[in-house]
């Protein structure tokens, strides 16, 4: 791709690198950054600028934040008692959307992958088990991608409760979000876990046929 501006050429390389996008889809959307006003470009990166320097993370949950704690651990209409664990942000937005979930959420900030060079250690499971232990958690649910990691952090974080809390981790109850074949789904193309899954988690069938 050539380039008569180098300044057009450097504002494509610096689009390119977010990801999803390809230079083609840089090029698009610097060109209409052109064709803008020159005070609507300038709050723009404004905008960003000021989102990376002073966003936050809450220091309960871990989720983003504008102050030391969420809109979401803020929120006294939040059921506090109970605590959704995530992956990311990402998986916060995610069921945030679904207007479903009335509790709280602890970002774990990825998963344990030791073929990754990830482990317990850098990620937020030491916070959520103080967590645990000084607030009257009622109910834990795990909301993590369905994967050989995803089971194996939650394993870890299963026992670690257990040796930390003694007693008090069985009055906790411990959940996980369901998992099987998606509704619209057809079952010739799902994987074998998936299907197993599904057959092992099925509920009556008035759950879900409407009579």
């Amino acid at each position: 791709m050539q380039f008569s501006s180098s300044l057009l050429e450097n504002a494509v390389n610096e689009f390119a690198r977010l990801p999803g996008i390809g230079k083609k889809t840089a090029l698009r959307l610097v060109l209409h950054l052109l064709k803008q006003d020159t005070n609507d470009v300038s709050q723009f990166s404004e905008v960003i600028a000021k989102m990376r320097s002073e966003i936050k993370f809450c220091q309960r949950c871990f989720n983003v934040a504008d102050g030391d704690i969420c809109s979401i651990c803020a929120n006294s209409m939040r059921r506090q008692e109970m605590i959704c664990v995530v992956e990311n942000i990402r998986d916060v937005i995610a069921i945030e959307s679904t207007q479903q979930y009335s509790g709280t959420y602890h970002v774990l900030g990825g998963v344990i992958s030791p073929l990754d060079g990830i482990g317990p250690d850098q990620l937020n499971i030491e916070s959520l088990a103080n967590r645990v232990q000084k607030e009257r958690t009622e109910e834990l649910i795990f909301a993590l991608n369905p994967t050989i990691q995803g089971d194996t952090t939650i394993y870890y974080i299963q026992k670690k409760l257990a040796a930390a809390s003694g007693e008090q981790s069985q009055n906790i109850r411990i959940t996980t979000i369901a998992r099987g074949i998606a509704f619209g789904g057809e079952l010739e193309y799902a994987d074998e876990m998936t299907l197993a899954r599904s057959l092992q988690n099925r509920l009556p069938v008035e759950n879900y046929v409407s009579r």
